[in-house]
């Protein structure tokens, strides 16, 4: 069942009740890292596991996004500055006890490459937040997985 979400804007990625922050660097430059995320949202698919499909929708506004084990995500890119940042919150999921969610990518040049951070700020039920403060150590390994992947990919 898809639960309609609170919207939210860039300001709820450092007010959110809960917040993870992952950086890891990567040998790509900004400009190509930033292209990845925001030019070719099927790709996300390929280098992210956690990722079974991914598409733009609403003439690149939004995004449609599957996950392994069924989770689906709605959203809208809040923010999309080339080689610096990209944000979208979502809008709709089938995540029990979610009422806001909203991801940022921050990229920063870091010795010749990119620094990577990325921010999953989130708010619902006691029961939602508590899950997802438990899910850092996994989210943690599915972010370096991905960023470590990303680089591959782009250098290739």
């Amino acid at each position: 069942m898809a639960n309609q979400l609170r919207p939210v804007g860039l300001d709820f990625i450092d007010t959110a009740p809960v917040r993870l922050v992952f950086a890891q660097e990567m040998a790509a430059a900004p400009e190509a890292v930033f292209r990845a995320l925001n030019d070719d949202v099927p790709g996300w698919a390929e280098w992210f596991s956690a990722v079974t499909s991914a598409r733009s929708v609403d003439d690149g506004v939004g995004r449609d996004v599957r996950l392994r084990g069924g989770g689906y995500f709605r959203e809208t890119v809040i923010a999309a500055k080339s080689a610096e940042v990209y944000a979208y919150r979502v809008d709709v999921t089938n995540a029990p006890g979610a009422r806001a969610m909203a991801e940022e990518w921050r990229l920063a040049p870091a010795g010749g490459g990119t620094r990577v951070q990325w921010t999953f700020a989130v708010d619902g039920t006691a029961v939602f937040k508590g899950v997802v403060r438990v899910a850092k150590p996994g989210l943690g390994r599915a972010f370096r997985g991905a960023v470590t992947e990303l680089d591959r990919r782009l250098a290739g």
